[in-house]
């Protein structure tokens, strides 16, 4: 059984889909994969501490990132990632919502319009000083993986419909300057259709697995 580490986007969780379809489509297959996924904190320091200890606990082959995960994904060294709408600029607007959460009542304002789902999920609470980590949180991803463009253990999705695509939050040319050509555009959004998952997801995780095996 190989260890795969899913690493979820904000406000996500064990119980997250992508993650779960991901688990079925392995098993309906037969293969041996072993998807991990846990919850970690919000605050990016606790969380790459807490996700360094998951590394050495349960040596990955394969690191998948979603979202705003994917800035942890990218301080991973060494090791082959995946990456679904990876949203490397999502720090640059947690700076500006950092100043914002000094005014009174503007965290509470936060908390309530980005509260999670039920379940196993992400707490999130927008403070100052939990925002303004952001922003070195992205410099350490980027300084950690600065020597990967055109990598080909390394491999990102985004949808063609992605609405943060239009703020600038997730960007394939901030991706494409950094990275190179090692991504793929899907016709779908942010959050990855089912048939996308079972197919394009599933077959590049598996692919990869076997030729950095």
């Amino acid at each position: 059984m190989v260890n795969v580490l899913y690493i979820h986007g904000m406000g996500g969780g064990s119980d997250s889909r992508i993650p779960s379809i991901l688990r079925d489509e392995f098993s309906q297959r037969g293969m041996p994969v072993n998807l991990v996924v846990r919850t970690y904190d919000f605050d990016p320091e606790v969380a790459s501490a807490m996700i360094a200890s998951w590394i050495d606990e349960l040596s990955p082959a394969l690191v998948v990132g979603e979202s705003l995960g994917s800035l942890h994904a990218l301080r991973i060294r060494n090791l082959p990632l995946v990456f679904v709408s990876p949203a490397l600029n999502a720090p640059l607007y947690f700076e500006c919502l950092a100043w914002l959460a000094l005014i009174p009542g503007i965290t509470w304002i936060f908390d309530r319009i980005y509260r999670p789902r039920e379940g196993e999920r992400q707490p999130l609470h927008f403070t100052f000083r939990t925002l303004r980590k952001y922003l070195p949180h992205r410099r350490a991803a980027l300084k950690a993986s600065a020597s990967r463009k055109d990598d080909s253990s390394m491999f990102a999705f985004f949808g063609a419909r992605d609405h943060y695509r239009r703020s600038g939050v997730v960007s394939v040319r901030s991706w494409e300057k950094r990275f190179g050509k090692c991504f793929c555009i899907y016709d779908g959004t942010h959050f990855m259709e089912e048939v996308h998952v079972r197919t394009a997801l599933a077959d590049k995780i598996l692919n990869m697995l076997y030729i950095n095996k």
